[in-house]
């Protein structure tokens, strides 16, 4: 029997919705755009002459309303997140909903109870964790916790016999290092009535999430260093002795990858090179390197080895086609695999109880939590327990 279609209403359809939601829910066939819902006409307009949706209107509350909806997309500011949800809640309709889940704790904690208490199915937007990079990378390493197998080779100085008992053996390392350009930021970012605490919350999130998803443990202690918008570093303490560093660098260049992780435990390493190849080292039987497709490459016949390399060579065509025709956005082509298409298709699943759950409210309010408990640190210059938050 053939599944029916689920239609979907997206509420906030500015850039964001434009360049990904819209086209990936057009694309999906076990998806149809039903309504386009945001308080500009020209963004309508646009979504209607290149999204052709069934229906436009400027009222979330409308979209609430209307049983001909099953699933909202909501890609609205953070402002604009606890009452939509809470109108969905109401008329029981599953919400993937962008990150962060909210602009303030009040306002995260309070999204929390409305989910918990309509029991209804929320993705939030940590799309990441469902790249194809980064889903290869954390199977191969939790395979490895999980049976740690060492090569022969490895150099194993004091032996067995000898060797101390450490109460952080084994434990998790992990690094994320992010390379950013804030020229290409959006005015919104630096209005601190719409981004009171910048970066370090709306765009760590992402990160903090990661970390929570792939380290698999309890974040009990946070110390950060440096300002809420450029420049910062996030380390991150988990129950069972693992860490996480986080340095975002905003004074950087486009021209190269943006995010660089290394995982490293139980006597293995995986790097993943902005979510483009992945290298491991360490785990016997695992591929010591795989490159992953891109997206929306205009240069096929160059960088065609693929992987960081590839992508380098890429972006060099991309940027030169740049200054030739005068547009800067045409710097931007084969970009990574993120996961936006596949996390809003795995959340089809999940609302039909085939598949489990893609991100949680509850694991999105902790990664929130723990980069707010990276803005207290920052602030009141110490270490900050996650309990404190």
């Amino acid at each position: 029997m053939t599944e029916r279609s689920l239609t979907v209403a997206v509420v906030g359809c500015g850039a964001l919705a434009r360049s990904l939601h819209l086209p990936n829910i057009v694309a999906n066939g076990r998806l149809v755009l039903h309504t386009c819902c945001d308080l500009s006409e020209t963004a309508l307009a646009e979504c209607r002459d290149n999204f052709k949706p069934i229906h436009t209107c400027n009222d979330y509350r409308e979209v609430a309303a209307d049983p001909e909806v099953d699933v909202v997309v909501l890609a609205t500011t953070e402002k604009l997140r606890l009452p939509v949800i809470a109108a969905c809640a109401d008329a029981g309709k599953p919400v993937y909903v962008e990150k962060p889940l909210a602009a303030s704790l009040d306002a995260l904690y309070a999204i929390q109870r409305v989910v918990q208490a309509a029991d209804l199915p929320v993705c939030v937007g940590h799309n990441r964790r469902c790249a194809p990079a980064m889903v290869e990378a954390r199977a191969l390493y939790h395979r490895h916790l999980a049976d740690p197998q060492s090569f022969p080779w490895r150099y194993d100085r004091e032996g067995p016999d000898h060797r101390p008992a450490l109460a952080d053996a084994g434990a998790t390392a992990m690094s994320v290092q992010i390379n950013d350009d804030w020229y290409s930021w959006k005015g919104w970012v630096f209005d601190k009535s719409q981004a009171p605490y910048g970066p370090l919350v709306f765009e760590m999130t992402h990160f903090t999430d990661l970390c929570n998803w792939i380290i698999a443990s309890d974040p009990v202690e946070v110390v950060a260093l440096g300002s809420d918008m450029l420049n910062h570093g996030v380390v991150i303490r988990y129950a069972q002795g693992q860490l996480a560093t986080i340095t975002m660098g905003s004074n950087g260049s486009m021209g190269y990858p943006k995010e660089r992780y290394e995982i490293s435990g139980a006597g293995a390493t995986v790097v993943i090179e902005h979510m483009v190849e992945i290298r491991t080292a360490g785990i016997p039987g695992a591929p010591l390197h795989k490159i992953y497709p891109l997206l929306g490459d205009r240069h096929p016949q160059i960088g065609s080895e693929g992987g960081l390399l590839g992508w380098l060579a890429k972006k060099q065509a991309a940027c030169a086609e740049a200054v030739k025709r005068g547009d800067p956005l045409r710097s931007f082509s084969a970009e990574p695999d993120k996961g936006h298409a596949r996390a809003i298709d795995r959340f089809v699943d999940e609302i039909r109880g085939t598949g489990p759950k893609v991100c949680p409210v509850e694991d999105a309010v902790l990664a929130t939590r723990v980069a707010f408990a990276a803005v207290r640190s920052v602030q009141t210059g110490r270490a900050v327990k996650l309990e404190e938050i």
